[in-house]
C-alpha cells in the first residue's frame, strides 16, 4: 500500500510516494521560476505549475511502476494564500497566480481600514487586514481587469487557492472543491460559522458562485488517472495547507503544542484548542484543521522572509548556494556587529509592518561577506525568537519544546543557532517533508486506515533534538543588539 502526494510550494512542485508507515519512498521536484513585473509585486505562473505537478508525478510513477497498482491515494498540501483565477471550461488560468508575498493589494486594505471595516475582518477570519492573505489580491483582479467581473459573475471563471486549481486539473473539471484550512486564509471566510461569508465576500468584490465548496481535509475530492498516467482512477483525499499540514504531522494535537516550519518563510503554529481565540497584537488565530464536523484552532506567527533570505544571498549578491554559505556562516564565531534584516517583503509577527523594507547594519571596513552569511542565518533565528515569544505570552504558556520541519532543517548550523537563540529546545523531524506527510495522513484518516488521531499519535516519528547551548547573557545581548537594528527601521 503506497500514497502519492504532492507538496505545491512557493519555490517548487514535489511529488513524494508514501509507504503504509509513512515514510517517503521517493520523492521529486521542479522549481518554477518567480516573476517580479514590479517592486513588491511576486507571481506565479499557474500553468508553469501544472506542467511540472504532472512531470514530477510522472517520474515517480516511472521510477516505481510495479508500485502502481499499490496506490490507494493521492493528497495534495501546497502554499496557502496564493491565489489562481482560472477558466471553467478549460481549467486553465485566465491571468498570472498572485502570490502571498505580493503586496499590490495594499491599497485596498487601507481603504477598508480607513472605512472601519478592519475589526469585522479580525472577528469573522481570525487574520490581520493585511495583502498577505487573499481578498485584496483578488479585488486587485477585479479592478484590474475590464473581463473578469463579467465572468466572475456568469460562473465562466472560478478562484480557487493552489490546492483547488489543482484539484479541478486534476478531475478534468469535475471538482471545484478546497478544504477548510486554504479556505480560512482568504479573507473570505467565516472561521466560526465554517463558511464562506456574504458581507466578506462583498467586501472584497468576490461574488461567491466563483468561490469553491469547503470539505474537511481528509474528505475525498474526486478521483483522478494523472491526466492519464494511470489507466484507473485513484481518490484525491488528504488535502491540507501546508502550514496546517505540518502541524498535523508532527501530532501537535493537543493544546499547548507548538511547531514552525522553515521554508521560504517560516509559519510557527500553537494549538489552542477547539474555541477561537481573537488576539489583537499581529497573531492570527488559524483554522488548524476540521474532523468530524469539530475544529481546531491555533495561534499563528508569520515569518515573511526565512530561507528566502539565503536564496537571496546567492540570487542577488552572487554569494555561494546554501551550503557554501553555510561554512562562511560558520567561519566566524559572531557576525560581527552586522545585522541583516529581510524586510523584503516588510515584516510579519511581531511588528506586522508591510510598509517597512529591509536593511544591512553595522557594516565597518573589518567586515567581509563571512559576517552578511553569518548575520542571514541569525536573521532566521532572531525572527523564530521574536514570533515564539509573542504567541506564548499570548496563549500564557511558559517556554517549552517546539517542532521544526521543511528543507532547511538539513542545516544543523541553522539548527542549533535557533535553538540558542530562541533558547529553546527544538525537536527537528527526521522527516523534512512534513507538510506532504501531513496530507497523507490525513487521507489515512479519511480511508478508515486509522481510527482517531490517537492513533496517529502513536505512529513512529523520529526525531533529532537541538538544546540551548549560549549562555542567558549572551543571548540577551545578542538579542538587544537585534532588536536595536530593527527599532532603525521604525523610525520615520
Amino acid at each position: 500500500m503506497h500514497f502519492l502526494a504532492i507538496d505545491q510550494s512557493t519555490s517548487a512542485t514535489k511529488a513524494l510516494l508514501f509507504d503504509r508507515n509513512g515514510v517517503a519512498v521517493d520523492r521529486e521536484s521542479r522549481e518554477h521560476q518567480q516573476h517580479h513585473p514590479h517592486p513588491g509585486w511576486v507571481e506565479h505562473d499557474a500553468e508553469e505549475i501544472w506542467k511540472n505537478t504532472l512531470e514530477v508525478l510522472g517520474k515517480i510513477l516511472g521510477r516505481h511502476s510495479r508500485k502502481k497498482k499499490e496506490i490507494v491515494s493521492l493528497s495534495i498540501t501546497n502554499q496557502r494564500e496564493t491565489v489562481v483565477v482560472f477558466d471553467r471550461a478549460s481549467g486553465r488560468p485566465l491571468v498570472p497566480a498572485i502570490v502571498w508575498q505580493c503586496r499590490r493589494g495594499d491599497p485596498f486594505c487601507a481603504a477598508h481600514r480607513h472605512s472601519g471595516a478592519e475589526s469585522m475582518i479580525r472577528r469573522k477570519t481570525g487574520l490581520r487586514l493585511d495583502a498577505y492573505f487573499s481578498g485584496s489580491k483578488l479585488q486587485w483582479l477585479v479592478w484590474d481587469n475590464l473581463e473578469l467581473p463579467g465572468k466572475l459573475a456568469d460562473g465562466s471563471a472560478l478562484i480557487g487557492t493552489v490546492d483547488t486549481y489543482l484539484i479541478y486539473r486534476l478531475t478534468g473539471g469535475k471538482v471545484f472543491a478546497t478544504d477548510f484550512t486554504n479556505a480560512s486564509r482568504t479573507l473570505l471566510f467565516d472561521i466560526h460559522a465554517l463558511q464562506w461569508d456574504d458581507s466578506l465576500c462583498a467586501l472584497w468584490d468576490v461574488p461567491r458562485r466563483a468561490l469553491p465548496e469547503v470539505r474537511e481535509s481528509s474528505d475525498q475530492f474526486g478521483e483522478t488517472t494523472l491526466d492519464g498516467m494511470l489507466t484507473w482512477a485513484v481518490p484525491i483525499r488528504g488535502v491540507m495547507g501546508d502550514s496546517q499540514a505540518s502541524l498535523f504531522a508532527q501530532r501537535c494535537f493537543s493544546p499547548g503544542s507548538a511547531k514552525i516550519t522553515f521554508g521560504t518563510g517560516s509559519s510557527v503554529l500553537l494549538n489552542i484548542g477547539s474555541k477561537a481565540r481573537t488576539m489583537d497584537n499581529g497573531i492570527l488565530t488559524a483554522l488548524a484543521w476540521v474532523h468530524r464536523g469539530i475544529p481546531t484552532y491555533a495561534f499563528e506567527g508569520i515569518i515573511i522572509s526565512s530561507a528566502s533570505t539565503l536564496t537571496w544571498l546567492r540570487d542577488k549578491l552572487g554569494m555561494p548556494d546554501v551550503p557554501e554559505l553555510e561554512q562562511l556562516a560558520m567561519s566566524v564565531p559572531d557576525s560581527g556587529g552586522v545585522h541583516l534584516i529581510p524586510a523584503f517583503n516588510g515584516l510579519g509577527l511581531p511588528h506586522w509592518r508591510p510598509d517597512v523594507r529591509g536593511a544591512i547594519t553595522g557594516l565597518t571596513h573589518a567586515n567581509d561577506r563571512r559576517h552578511l552569511a553569518r548575520a542571514a542565518f541569525e536573521s532566521i533565528a532572531f525572527q523564530v525568537r521574536d514570533a515564539l515569544d509573542a504567541l506564548r505570552r499570548a496563549a500564557g504558556l511558559s517556554p517549552g519544546s517546539l517542532h521544526a520541519d521543511g528543507g532547511p532543517t538539513a542545516s544543523s548550523f541553522l539548527m542549533q543557532l535557533t535553538a540558542d537563540l530562541a533558547a529553546t529546545e527544538l525537536r527537528v523531524s527526521t522527516m523534512r517533508d512534513c507538510s506532504p506527510l501531513g496530507a497523507v495522513l490525513a487521507a489515512q484518516l479519511g480511508l478508515g486506515l486509522h481510527g482517531s488521531m490517537a492513533d496517529l499519535a502513536r505512529m513512529p516519528h523520529p526525531e533529532t533534538a537541538y538544546v540551548p547551548r549560549a549562555t542567558a547573557d549572551q543571548v540577551a545581548m545578542l538579542h538587544h543588539a537585534w532588536s536595536r537594528a530593527l527599532r532603525s527601521l521604525f523610525v520615520p
